[in-house]
């Protein structure tokens, strides 16, 4: 402990990574729960905008959702997380980060896999409006890079959380980029480079002053959005200080959250760095479960429900 054995085995045709994958991205359907929307301000002006599912009688309970790259609160892998959870009792908290809600955020920059401060302004909130005895985090892909971090931070907020999941966490973040960039995962690249150019292009229309050097027209690649946006719109040198400063493999030793970390060993989104299994062997909070099978925020099952779902329900109840 903590390395944790696994014996998963999805039904065949998902032993394949990418079937995984693309199969749970397009073409899975689940019966998401109710949601009420929340809009919070933050304190340079941009809103946040949370999906609530609540408990009828209430809940004592909290589970505080993160989506990946481009992702939002109703993609399948969040809805049926939310249904789980909620059919377990928990009150659940899905955040989108700025600029995924259905509408432009407010304010030059966006969200990035570090931006922990929104996070923080998050349970700030849950903290001052709500009485919950128990607060829990799952994060998927940057989503779970930004909890990892987070905890390692460890901030006065820390404190409130009594237990984490982290879903096909890019632990480094370059690594991971090298491996988006490999011929077999070009489809997927594609996919994010689209929806981020026409990020930047809206950037570009409201925030003509801010690209003295051109926009959307220098970006051909997901490292060029990272230099030409995420680096200049958040105060990193460029792409290569955002990877270091806001990966959250440096900050794993200092985790002291019981977290349960789920990296697939088919995930064609993650490189070795991106498997810290040196790091957690001996770790006291950090159990790291690596499958065979899962591919990236995939791990298909019979079933209503993803192994990943059922695991981290397992796993954060088991702390109570």
């Amino acid at each position: 402990m903590p390395l944790v054995s696994s014996d998963f085995r999805p039904p065949i045709p998902f032993r394949n990574g990418h079937a995984s994958t693309l199969y749970s991205a397009l073409l899975r359907k689940p019966n998401g729960p109710d949601q009420q929307r929340e809009r919070i301000y933050l304190e340079d002006g941009d809103f946040l905008d949370l999906d609530w599912t609540r408990q009828p009688t209430g809940a004592n309970r909290l589970i505080v959702l993160l989506h990946g790259l481009e992702g939002n609160a109703q993609r399948p892998y969040m809805l049926g997380s939310a249904r789980l959870f909620s059919e377990n009792g928990y009150d659940i908290c899905a955040v989108n980060f700025r600029g995924c809600s259905g509408e432009p955020n407010l304010a030059f920059r966006s969200y990035h896999s570090g931006a922990t401060e929104d996070l923080s302004a998050v349970l700030r909130h849950i903290v001052k409006t709500a009485s919950y005895r128990q607060i829990y985090l799952k994060g998927f892909s940057l989503g779970g890079n930004l909890i990892l971090k987070f905890l390692g931070e460890q901030s006065d907020l820390t404190r409130h959380i009594q237990g984490a999941v982290a879903i096909s966490v890019p632990c480094d973040l370059h690594d991971s980029l090298i491996q988006l960039n490999r011929r077999g995962n070009w489809i997927y690249a594609q996919r994010f480079l689209k929806s981020l150019r026409e990020k930047v292009e809206e950037k570009q229309r409201r925030f003509p002053s801010a690209f003295p050097h051109g926009g959307v027209e220098r970006i051909h690649s997901l490292k060029d959005f990272d230099d030409v946006y995420t680096s200049q719109a958040h105060g990193f040198k460029d792409a290569l200080d955002y990877y270091k400063k806001c990966s959250s493999l440096p900050f794993l030793s200092s985790v002291n959250t019981p977290t349960l970390l789920l990296n697939a060993q088919n995930d064609s989104f993650l490189g070795g760095k991106c498997y810290p299994t040196e790091q957690c062997r001996e770790h006291s909070y950090i159990h790291f479960e690596s499958p065979r099978f899962g591919g990236h925020v995939g791990f298909v099952d019979t079933g209503t429900y993803y192994y990943s779902e059922k695991r981290s329900l397992e796993f954060l109840n088991a702390l109570n």
